[in-house]
């Protein structure tokens, strides 16, 4: 018979057991949510340090308004209210590029840029001044943008990305990739031409690398953050409901117009390429 090893949760008619640990007796009451999640996630126990750092990132995702996750929560809900697990699973399926993801992919870009040195990290701000200033030179030649640059509501600054690099310095937890996505934040406007602000999302990602979480689940603890706000969104729905008013708001303004036929972009060259 094959064996299946974990070192996850297991049960036996006496007892459960997760992570080593008796359920009962040593991990309900004793450990927090957030400690417990990165727990599971690294099968190493946080420090107090890494357990402020990482629920400072669980309540710096969880809720943003009325972000399309939001809308999409509550309106499914609207159409299925007897399938709550459908309405946060709509609202987590659009954690994507714009929304959330951006977590991972700036914790990846990162992570990238200082696999990728050839010499040590740097010691002081110059060097990873002069570190950021190349890496945003080198995507603006590929015509690609930095993730975690930018925000179209706090264009003078997203108050989360101040206050993580705060909670970081003041646990020793301001690692190379916080390290690296600040000296951005100082350089960027050389290249250009113009400031904009570190999000939240993008700060949320460079934390969690310096954590040593998996890069891969970068984007998994952003909708972990963002479940416990979409059921704030469900409850508040249900307290005072909108989603009504937003479908009733496009179904009754909408106006026809002629058929607009798609056709495909032209396209030269090697489509592999």
């Amino acid at each position: 018979m094959s064996t299946y090893e974990t070192a996850l949760g297991a049960s036996s008619p006496e007892k459960i057991t997760l992570l080593g640990q008796d359920l009962a007796e040593d991990v309900m009451g004793q450990v927090g949510f957030g400690e417990l999640a990165f727990w599971l996630a690294t099968q190493r126990r946080p420090s107090a340090g890494q357990t402020r750092v990482f629920e400072a990132v669980l309540a710096a995702l969880a809720d943003h308004g009325f972000t399309p996750t939001a809308i999409v929560t509550r309106l499914t809900y609207l159409s299925a209210p007897d399938s709550v697990q459908g309405a946060l699973a709509a609202g987590l399926l659009g954690g994507g590029s714009r929304f959330l993801g951006v977590t991972e992919d700036c914790g990846r870009f990162l992570h990238d840029v200082l696999a990728g040195l050839d010499s040590d990290l740097p010691t002081d701000p110059a060097g990873w001044d002069a570190l950021a200033l190349a890496t945003v030179r080198h995507w603006r030649s590929e015509g690609r943008f930095v993730p975690g640059l930018g925000h179209h509501v706090h264009k003078n600054g997203d108050p989360r990305t101040a206050r993580l690099f705060q909670i970081a310095q003041e646990e020793d937890l301001f690692g190379p990739h916080l390290q690296l996505f600040a000296a951005i934040g100082r350089t960027h406007a050389q290249v250009l031409g113009k400031q904009l602000p570190l999000n939240g999302a993008g700060v949320c990602g460079a934390a969690l690398a310096d954590l040593g979480l998996p890069l891969e689940l970068l984007r998994g603890f952003a909708l972990l953050a963002r479940t416990a706000g979409l059921i704030g969104q469900l409850a508040e729905e249900l307290r005072h409901p909108v989603a009504n008013d937003v479908f009733l708001s496009v179904d009754l303004n909408n106006r026809p117009v002629p058929p607009d036929p798609y056709s495909s972009p032209s396209i030269s060259g090697d489509p592999h390429g």
